[in-house]
């Protein structure tokens, strides 16, 4: 496979950033061609439009989450402890495209909230493919749902309660596993 141009890449990145950053209204294409150092011009080439623009970060977001899906199906402490222990990751390329999709999704772009939905039952599947009570199996996915969202806060609060203790968490979680 070949590598992408780096003004490709630039200009991805920069679309990224400025919906992370600043919100979808502020991501015009002008301003993703200055923010990525290329000419308009140059960013009409690789991306015609704003929905070119947004099915390249929906692209960028599914091979990462096809990676991460690797990762926890394959993961020696099962997919529910990876996907709670990974929950607490935030600021890498992976919380960046994925804050990127939700920005637009939450804006009603129909194609980012039907790869949200997609990556969501992903992850479900594969924790209830090990939880056999289909509650428990919830319960774990939302358990990890709200310690990505405690952890992108900012404060203290995640830090100050769980902090070191996300061991402790992760026993919470085998429990959920071993009932019913």
């Amino acid at each position: 496979m070949s590598r992408p141009p780096v003004a490709k890449e630039k200009i991805i990145a920069a679309y990224v950033a400025m919906i992370c950053d600043d919100g979808e209204r502020a991501a015009t294409m002008e301003a993703t061609a200055a923010l990525a150092g290329v000419s308009k011009g140059g960013l009409l080439y690789h991306f015609p439009s704003k929905e070119s623009l947004a099915q390249a970060i929906i692209d960028g977001l599914n091979d990462l989450v096809a990676r991460d899906l690797e990762n926890m199906a394959s993961a020696p402490e099962g997919p529910s402890r990876y996907f709670v222990r990974t929950s607490c990751i935030v600021g890498g390329e992976f919380d960046r495209f994925f804050n990127a999709v939700l920005r637009l999704a939450q804006g009603g772009h129909a194609p980012s909230l039907k790869a949200l939905d997609t990556i969501q039952h992903s992850w479900l599947e594969l924790i209830r493919g090990e939880v056999a009570d289909e509650h428990a199996a919830e319960a774990i996915m939302l358990i990890g749902e709200g310690l990505y969202y405690q952890t992108s806060m900012p404060g203290a609060w995640y830090r100050s309660t769980f902090g070191e203790a996300l061991e402790d968490l992760l026993v919470q979680v085998d429990r959920l596993k071993a009932e019913h």
